[in-house]
């Protein structure tokens, strides 16, 4: 009886998992950025959205996106744990006009968002502070450093944004090992 009732259990979370395949899995914008091309004020945005597959039920995964002023591109840095396995560098740089696309079937959903004057005075320190990301060619799942280390650690080394993340953000804490200005 006992491993009938864990048979069903195991069946019962994995069949739960809502993003099964990576490859199917939506990433479609959300459409809660603004427009690049109809803002022009400068932008800082933190997304989160819920980690893919089972661990989703755990925790996010978190990312940063910016648009200096008059830019018609956001700038997006994450942690993508994938890339250290195929030898390339775990902090990834892109430019896209839709920083808030589904993470492979999870809507994201704003932790921060910044606009106007006070953007573009932290963006330039954000840019510094990405250069200076220790972890940049390193992934671990537990205890860190993860998708959720890097925001955190541009939290600690740009202390005016305020970044609060969220609790299911599971990795922010190891950014508190390495706090360099």
């Amino acid at each position: 009886m006992r491993r009938l009732i864990t048979l069903f259990i195991v069946i019962a979370f994995l069949s739960g998992c809502s993003n099964s395949n990576w490859r199917t899995a939506s990433r479609e914008p959300a459409g809660i950025a603004p427009n690049p091309m109809l803002v022009n004020d400068a932008v800082i945005e933190f997304y989160g959205a819920d980690a893919f597959s089972w661990r989703g039920w755990f925790a996010v995964h978190t990312w940063v996106a910016i648009k200096p002023e008059n830019a018609k591109e956001y700038t997006v840095y994450e942690v993508v744990g994938w890339r250290v396995k195929r030898g390339l560098p775990a902090l990834k740089k892109y430019t896209t006009q839709t920083p808030d696309r589904y993470w492979y079937g999870a809507k994201p959903e704003k932790i921060l968002s910044i606009t106007g004057d006070k953007a573009k005075k932290l963006i330039p320190e954000i840019i510094a502070a990405t250069e200076r990301y220790p972890w940049a060619n390193e992934y671990t799942l537990l205890p860190g450093p993860n998708s959720n280390t890097f925001p955190a650690w541009l939290g600690l080394q740009v202390e005016e944004l305020e970044l609060d993340m969220p609790f299911s953000a599971i990795g922010s804490g190891y950014a508190d090992t390495e706090v360099e200005k």
